[in-house]
């Protein structure tokens, strides 16, 4: 019996080594070959600061928005804001027209706003010389003859370069729209014309619908670029295009702006092209999350943006640690004083608890928000609750001259069906609230339910394994006749 206690007694020393080695604030991480594991606490947005924005649907009141177009917007938010690097950001449909964005620890919020409300529409249009010229210099506007989002079998190639169209007033000319595609020739810029050219309409060859997928590179000259890769049909027409239009232009047009007009100096037949430019990272980053995750099907306007600073999250986050730091301590002194020697192993259990606990925070990871921090806190006290149980068992069976080993078993035993039943209870109520916050998006009743699931978890171990493995090493020689003072008896 008492080398099986020592073997356990071993393994709870490694884990809680590991435990506090992941805990650690300093902690440098773990690099062994493919292994990269980083540790670090991933704090929400009311403990780490960020934005908050409520979009709605900018469409007159009388149009019908359905719930299935709501959740398309949802899930190409939630993908965009994911590309932006961020972790576990909150996006959910508020209400039949609006949806809510939280998006904490951005560096930029003005920039992650543009990036989630673009509509991204992504337009590769044929020009000619004079309409390149025309369209560089921003005297003639970006008109193309796409109504609607056409699907790529309707979009057939033109061997017409354009068609005139009424005049209309000319758009403002796109920041930095210089560039090339992947397999083409960049030309020199054209010379500005001493006059102002009709407004034309020009012809998509193909839209962003074609593209399966796009990412940050650099071009041949070592600046970002964004690379973009066709769909089966999207590289067909690509190609069949491209082999028959060599030396001509081919313009990459975002939401009416000019990103670039290549030249075609070859066929590009691979399926892949690239989209260069004067971008910063950033800025290609930003254009790949909008292509790659696709047109929103719905316009959006901003409603409310709220900006939460760092110093509040700050002053948040060091409140909740000394309210978490008063209950631990309350509880600790409580088992010891009512327990007595029992009382003070739990307590050493119940550190071991803290440190699984929060290291699981850091591993999963766990967002944690003010409402994850209750959570954690109520854990505290349903931890210590099966201690209480098999403490007030043990008790019992030594009142009825049971010897301390034999108590200690029966105490653990008699009371397990009691612990696992309400533990269990415990348990199965976060995963209602955890469900019920998924599907309606009350994202603080999810963070409450993860860390109090995990705190129950945690506890049902440290009490049964943990508890039961230092009351043996620590009692089994205790002779309970000289010192019943030890153990409240």
């Amino acid at each position: 019996m008492k080398a099986r206690n020592l073997v356990r007694l071993a393994g709870i020393l490694v884990l809680v080594a590991a435990a506090a080695w992941v805990d650690w604030p300093e902690n440098p991480g773990l690099h062994i070959g493919p292994v990269n594991l980083n540790p670090r606490m991933v704090q929400g947005l009311d403990l780490r600061g960020g934005v908050r924005v409520l979009l709605e649907a900018d469409l007159p009141e009388s149009t019908t928005i359905t719930a299935e177009q709501l959740q398309v917007v949802r899930e190409i938010l939630d993908n965009r804001v994911n590309g932006l690097g961020v972790t576990e950001p909150i996006v959910q449909v508020a209400g039949q027209r609006r949806v809510l964005v939280e998006i904490p620890g951005v560096d930029d919020p003005d920039q992650a706003i543009a990036t989630i409300r673009e509509t991204g529409l992504l337009e590769f249009v044929e020009v000619d010389a004079a309409g390149r010229a025309g369209l560089l210099s921003g005297q003639i506007p970006v008109i193309t003859d796409l109504v609607t989002s056409a699907s790529p079998s309707t979009a057939e190639p033109s061997s017409s370069g354009s068609a005139t169209a009424p005049a209309s007033e000319p758009s403002p000319p796109a920041a930095s729209p210089t560039g090339a595609a992947s397999g083409s020739t960049p030309t020199a810029e054209p010379t500005q014309t001493p006059f102002a050219p009709a407004p034309r309409i020009f012809h998509t060859v193909m839209t962003g619908a074609v593209l399966a997928d796009a990412g940050v590179s650099t071009d041949g000259f070592g600046r970002p670029a964004v690379d973009i890769r066709f769909t089966s049909e999207g590289g067909r027409l690509f190609a069949e295009y491209t082999s028959t239009h060599v030396g001509g232009f081919l313009a990459i047009i975002l939401d009416k702006q000019v990103l670039s007009i290549p030249q075609i100096g070859e066929p590009i037949t691979n399926g892949e092209g690239q989209i260069s430019g004067d971008f910063t990272y950033d800025e290609a980053n930003a254009l790949a999350i909008q292509l790659r995750y696709g047109a929103l099907p719905i316009p959006l306007r901003i409603v409310e943006t709220k900006t939460v600073g760092p110093t509040l999250g700050q002053d948040s986050l060091d409140a909740s640690l000394v309210a978490g730091l008063i209950g631990l301590g309350a509880v600790m002194l409580f088992m010891a004083l009512y327990y007595r020697l029992p009382g003070i192993l739990a307590d050493l259990a119940l550190l071991t608890y803290a440190l699984i606990t929060f290291a699981l925070f850091k591993l999963i990871p766990v967002t944690l928000t003010l409402p994850g921090i209750a959570g954690f806190v109520l854990s505290i006290g349903v931890a210590v609750d099966a201690n209480v149980l098999i403490f007030e068992r043990m008790k019992e069976e030594l009142r009825a001259g049971r010897p301390l080993q034999r108590a200690i078993d029966l105490g653990f035993s008699r009371a397990w069906p009691s612990i696992r039943d309400s533990n269990l209870s415990t348990l199965i109520t976060c995963g209602i609230l955890f469900w019920l916050g998924s599907a309606f998006g009350a994202s603080i009743v999810k963070g409450f339910s993860l860390t109090l699931a995990l705190g129950v978890a945690v506890s049902l171990f440290t009490a049964i394994t943990v508890t039961r493995t230092f009351l043996h090493l620590v009692l089994d020689s205790v002779r309970l006749e000289a010192r019943p003072w030890l153990f409240g008896v």
